[in-house]
């Protein structure tokens, strides 16, 4: 009844097993809180939590007690034929040696090594780059031996014959680093950056990761050549011309310093764009996937607007609800609305906004109404990228998964789909699950030529690839048939398809949702924001621009009174905190807390502050003003997360990480929307929750769907973090 098609080589992990939660630390002279949890890899918050009296201070010798970490090791690699029914995985050398030694499937040959031969006739001969033979041959590097085998991979694009071979560099992230300074330090580009570590899109830049510096890489300096010229025009925001031309606030004023402090009108600005990106367009022709053989370059975005038609009975207050913006922030978009709302009239409306629909707090529990009827097939696209695996042989296993981490990430994924699997196994759901390695990279994908290979008119859902480039072409590739495909990780705002189901809320909506919310509570919005937040002032001003900002002083202060004018009795005065300056946070909170006397407080932030962890900032203050924040997952107590992460731990002697529990959670709503007695676009009317993540899916204003499935949540004075309702 359940079956599962494996496609792929089959990678796994084992783990050091679990005794305590906690480890004791004595205190060392000079030790703080913050550099403790660094040396522990947990945050602040996590010893407080365990440790309540150390809010007020920690003494040389005192002891505290630190949650355990626990870290995967004695990773092994198992082969499974090309189709194969998936019992128990099982760990062998032997499996991994037979794996190695047998030829490669993706599109190369090899070259036997003969006397006189050299990198660079091998090149010339096959047409490749030095570059890539190195890439695809690492033991070539220290030099060649006769009757040696190399990979050749066709399609590769010629580069320099004559490049050196230059080792990659490692760089400790510290805190307040940003990628910017990262590089301009090592002089390559952000996009090259998140390229060679992918973990960056989902993550973000964390102090302590260990990131993979690329060279040979241009500098980001060189990569736009002629500037285009932006006429500042009246009204006219920061914000508003930097996502006209698809780059951030940070950028532009990078770009033009002379603009940090004030936008002048009429002022020329320089835009550099970056149009190395190839766009690769699809084709269907009976059945077959065709790319393009001349790649087109992606045109930026002309503006992060589209228009909107005004349809009959509809009013301000609704299309405020619709598309939850304020009446003003509705109005300046759209000056023609001060005379009223008329039927047929165009609005501008964002571009990322998807069609409101009631919010629901009770969410359904799928696994009561579970179909056993008729069998549907579910496609999960994985990036194991077996391939590279098979042409690394001076690698062990064990060592490429110390340092892959998005081959980790991608494994981590697997396995909680694997739990999924077997949880839909159990409820009796009748469903052939077929895994294909997607072999991507950040702009490339073999799921093109698997969909062209492969009989896709039984599949009723996708999920995959990783990257959103390469998950748009998947959609592209399906939608003529209708075959709803997911994208499991990505938060990027990329092209609309209408088979397209973004479960990763986009920035831009997690923001909305804390507005909606303050606004929902009737609440009294006003922001501080530093001089250096910039990109946060101008999206609040054409987003947002009911809310009232209060200035700071030149130091990053601010005024106990100018503040207070602000507030409002018998309301909830929200405050939402864009600084990362500790003196700038202290003030702010300090001011607050005396506010509180007289007025109803709650502090609010829009996106992680690493800030707010430091020693310096006493927990106490957050929990006092109940700091709330959005957020696209949460911990959860359920009765379903409990369960999941006993059996996770039993089965793969770890407790699950985040992308263990991604991967549950998307692959098994998945499965529970397709077991239903509809069409898995039926059942978007139904909100469901899972392990950390809930899925609330709306039609986007464009086309496709986004999850807005987005939590509230508050630091509480009990050192709990609570969902506010």
């Amino acid at each position: 009844m359940f079956k599962r098609v494996i496609y792929i080589t089959v990678l796994v992990f084992a783990a050091s097993v679990f005794g305590q939660n906690y480890v004791k630390h004595t205190v060392l002279e000079g030790e703080t809180i913050q550099t403790i949890a660094q040396k522990y890899k947990v945050t602040p918050y996590d010893i407080y939590k365990l440790n309540p009296d150390s809010q007020s201070g920690i003494k040389p010798s005192s002891v505290v007690l630190i949650p355990k970490t626990v870290e995967k090791s004695n990773s092994k690699i198992e082969e499974k034929p090309v189709i194969a029914e998936v019992a128990e995985v099982k760990k062998t050398e032997e499996k991994v040696k037979e794996y190695k030694q047998k030829p490669s499937e993706i599109n190369a040959k090899y070259h036997t090594v003969a006397q006189g031969d050299n990198l660079y006739s091998i090149s010339k001969k096959y047409d490749v780059s030095v570059e890539e033979l190195e890439k695809n041959n690492p033991d070539a590097v220290n030099g060649l031996k006769i009757d040696q085998k190399i990979i050749i991979k066709k399609g590769i694009q010629k580069g320099n014959a004559n490049s050196k071979v230059v080792f990659a560099k490692t760089h400790e992230v510290q805190a307040k680093e940003t990628l910017y300074n990262i590089s301009k330090e090592y002089k390559v580009s952000i996009e090259d950056l998140e390229e060679e570590n992918p973990f960056l899109k989902v993550d973000g830049l964390q102090p302590g990761q260990k990131l993979t510096i690329p060279t040979g890489k241009k500098n980001y300096l060189t990569q736009a050549k002629t500037p285009l010229l932006h006429e500042v025009q009246p009204k006219e925001t920061k914000y508003g011309i930097a996502t006209k031309y698809g780059i951030t606030v940070e950028e532009l004023e990078k770009q033009n310093p002379e603009v940090v402090e004030n936008l002048p009108i009429g002022y020329k600005l320089k835009i550099f764009r970056n149009t190395n990106k190839p766009e690769v367009s699809v084709k269907e022709k009976v059945g077959e996937v065709v790319e393009e053989e001349r790649p087109k370059f992606e045109t930026p975005k002309a503006t992060n607007l589209l228009d909107y038609t005004v349809k009959s009975g509809e009013t301000m207050y609704s299309l405020t609800r619709q598309f939850a913006l304020s009446e003003l922030t509705l109005t300046n978009l759209n000056p023609d609305l001060k005379n009223g709302v008329r039927e047929g009239m165009v609005l501008k409306v964002p571009a990322n906004l998807s069609f409101a629909k009631e919010v629901k707090n009770n969410f359904k529990d799928l696994t009561k109404t579970v179909s056993k009827q008729n069998k549907k097939e579910l496609v999960l696209f994985l990036p194991f990228n077996a391939s590279k695996i098979q042409s690394d042989t001076l690698t062990s296993i064990g060592e490429r998964l110390k340092k892959d981490k998005f081959l980790n990430m991608t494994l981590d994924f697997y396995s909680g789909a694997l739990m999924a699997i077997d949880s839909a196994k159990v409820l009796g759901i009748n469903m052939d699950v077929k895994i294909y390695d997607s072999e991507e990279t950040k702009n490339t994908t073999n799921a093109l030529n698997v969909i062209s290979e492969n009989d896709f008119s039984k599949t009723n859902a996708v999920i995959g690839p990783f990257y959103q480039v390469n998950v748009e072409k998947v959609a592209a590739a399906l939608e003529s048939k209708n075959i709803p495909v997911i994208s499991p990780l990505s938060k990027e705002e990329g092209k609309s398809y209408s088979n397209l189901y973004q479960t990763v809320p986009s920035t831009e909506a997690v923001k909305s949702a804390m507005f909606e919310y303050m606004r929902a509570k009737n609440g009294n919005v006003i922001a501080a924001i530093d001089a250096k937040k910039n990109s946060v002032r101008d999206y609040i001003k054409e987003f947002h621009s009911d809310t009232k900002i209060v200035g700071l002083t030149d130091k990053g202060s601010i005024v106990a009174d100018s503040i207070k004018k602000l507030f409002v009795k018998d309301k909830m005065n929200y405050v939402v905190m864009a600084s990362e300056s500790t003196q700038t946070i202290l003030s702010i909170t300090s001011v607050l807390q005396n506010a509180m006397k007289d007025f109803q407080v709650q502090l609010v932030i829009l996106e992680p502050n690493e800030t707010l962890d430091f020693e310096e900032i006493p927990l106490s203050r957050l929990t006092k003003l109940k700091m709330a924040y959005p957020s696209a997952t949460k911990e959860n107590d359920s009765d379903l997360a409990s369960k999941f992460e006993h059996a996770y731990k039993k089965k793969n002697k770890v407790i699950p990480n985040q992308y263990a529990t991604r991967g549950f959670d998307v692959t098994f709503d998945t499965m529970l929307r397709l077991a239903q007695d509809k069409s898995f676009e039926e059942t978007l009317d139904i909100a469901t929750e899972q392990v950390e993540s809930k899925f609330d899916y709306n039609k986007k204003v464009t086309s496709g769907y986004v999850n807005d499935g987005i939590y509230i949540l508050y630091y509480d004075t009990d050192l709990t973090i609570k969902q506010a309702q």
